[in-house]
This record gives structure tokens, C-alpha cells and sequence, in this order.
């Protein structure tokens, strides 16, 4: 069943160190009692408005799903101008902080709280999708997380350290500060020790290619072939790492990292590797899910 109306409702939630999780929950107009609700998590620089992301929530909604999108506490993203503009939140960032948020989330969904100020019912049974860098928390998070029972990553790293030069990891844990440039928006951003202290001092708790031999529940990780930011290899290797009996890799041919997307995004139409992205991520949900 195709769905045409479809409501977005947008809320904050307290996170676990004090901070603020913003979300947009996009949902069909239904009279039903429960909706299978995805979480989405972005990657490292993005938001959760960010170019054909709401598209493609949107798009999901009409196919029966409760979409969650969520900005992490430590973002300090503006979602309507798109710039850094709490640079003090995102030079303390952590992967570890980032599971935290999303198990923030979770609870919020699975106390009622989250639906019931939409004016919904139950949202259950529970999966997530997480893109780049935020693949990797989504695998984590699936990894701790008993409610989540169905996952799909979209270019996902396997493992961080695994995709940083070892001269910039040395340089980083020397100097407490790593400089990043977001060339979309031309900013000069750091990012200080936290992040790397996290990132070394729990390697295999946040090792997305450790992680996802935990994972029993349905899994399909879709990566572009001529991925420059993220090599599809990552996502050979969590396919193959997998403990699930229902897993597939996907690979699209010819799509980048962001499958052919950019911000802002004002065409009237999906680019066309993202569009089979969406439809691949809609059967995997339908087929696991409804």
C-alpha cells in the first residue's frame, strides 16, 4: 500500500551528556496501531536535512515506514543553514557518544514518548540506516541495541582508523588538534583528542568490521563502485564479516559516495543512483519488516 499523506513532525530530545538531539520523525497518515519506524543516521559533516535525505524519507514514509531522522548532540550543525556554527560541539565529538545518542533515541521510540507527541501509535518493529561514517554507528548501535532488528548501510566505513593515514593519526595524538576542511561550505574545522582517545582506546568496541559478527539480524550494505571518499572494499568487508544469515552486498556501478547527490538539492527528481539506493533500501525494509 502507497501512502499519500504523509506528516513531519520535529522534536529535540535531551541527550546522556547534557545536549540536544534534534530529530524529524516523517510518517503516513494512518489509522493503523503500529508503524515499523527506521532511524537514520548521517555521516561525518552531514545533517539530517541534508541534500535528498528528506527525498528519500519522504519517499519511504509513502511506503508505510515511520522515518527518524536524528542530528547527533555533538554535531553543531545548523540544519536550516547547513554551517558548523557550534564549533565547540563538534571539536568534542566521539563515536561513543554518537551509540549513546542513538540508544537516546531508541528509548524515546520505545517508551511511547516519540510517537505519542506526533499523534502516533506504536512505532515497531525497529530498523536503522546509516550513511558513511554513521554506517559505522549504525553497526555498533545494532550491535547494543536488542530492539533494532533490521539494517541497511549506504556507503558505510568498516573501520575509521582503518580509512585515516597513519601520519595524521600520529600528528592528531601529538598535537591534541586535527584540522578538516567541509569544502561545501569552506570552512576551517577541528576536531581535538576526544575523538581519536575514543576511537584507539576502544578500537574493537567501534570497529564497524568487529562489530557486524555480532550481527544475527538482517543486514544489506549498498556502496557505489566509484565511491572517492570511502572505498566499496568497506563494505566487501562487512558482508563477508557478517554473522547473519540474511545479508547481501549491493554495489551500484559508477555511483560516488553520495550516489550522485549534493546540497542543496533542487531537482525535481532523485539523481538516478540514489534513486535505486531508496527502492534497494525499501525492498530490503519490506522484505524484513511488513
Amino acid at each position: 500500500m502507497q501512502y499519500k499523506v504523509i506528516k513531519k513532525h520535529s522534536g529535540t530530545l535531551p541527550s546522556s551528556d547534557g545536549l540536544t538531539i534534534a530529530y524529524d520523525l516523517y510518517a503516513p497518515y494512518s489509522d493503523t496501531t503500529s508503524i515499523p519506524v527506521i532511524v537514520f543516521l548521517h555521516g561525518f559533516k552531514g545533517f539530517k536535512d541534508w541534500g535528498t535525505f528528506p527525498d528519500a524519507f519522504f519517499e519511504m514514509a509513502r511506503q508505510g515506514f515511520a522515518v527518524l531522522a536524528m542530528n547527533f548532540g555533538h554535531d553543531g550543525i545548523n540544519s536550516t543553514t547547513g554551517l558548523v556554527d557550534q564549533p565547540d560541539l563538534f571539536f568534542t565529538q566521539t563515536i561513543s557518544q554518537e551509540v549513546e545518542d542513538v540508544k537516546c533515541v531508541v528509548d524515546a521510540i520505545m517508551n511511547g514518548s516519540i510517537g505519542t507527541s506526533a499523534g502516533l501509535g506504536d512505532l515497531y518493529p525497529l530498523g536503522i540506516i546509516g550513511h558513511s561514517r554513521g554506517g559505522l554507528t549504525a553497526i555498533i548501535a545494532a550491535a547494543e541495541v536488542d530492539e533494532i532488528s533490521c539494517l541497511v548501510t549506504w556507503a558505510s566505513v568498516a573501520d575509521a582508523l582503518d580509512l585515516l593515514d597513519p601520519n595524521l593519526i600520529n600528528a592528531w595524538q601529538t598535537n591534541g588538534i586535527v584540522e578538516v576542511n567541509n569544502k561545501r561550505t569552506g570552512q576551517v574545522l577541528e576536531i581535538g583528542p576526544d575523538l581519536i582517545k575514543d576511537l584507539t582506546e576502544n578500537r574493537e568496541r567501534l570497529s564497524a568490521k568487529h562489530r557486524v559478527k555480532d550481527l544475527f539480524i538482517p543486514c544489506l550494505f549498498i556502496h557505489g563502485t566509484e565511491d572517492e571518499t570511502v572505498h566499496h572494499l568497506h563494505s566487501q568487508t562487512l558482508h563477508e564479516a557478517c554473522a547473519s544469515v540474511d545479508k547481501e552486498k549491493y554495489l551500484i556501478d559508477g555511483a560516488s559516495h553520495t550516489f550522485g547527490c549534493s546540497h542543496p538539492f533542487d531537482g525535481e527528481e532523485l539523481p538516478p543512483h540514489f534513486s535505486e539506493v531508496v527502492d534497494q533500501t525499501i525492498r530490503w525494509f519490506q522484505t524484513y519488516m511488513i
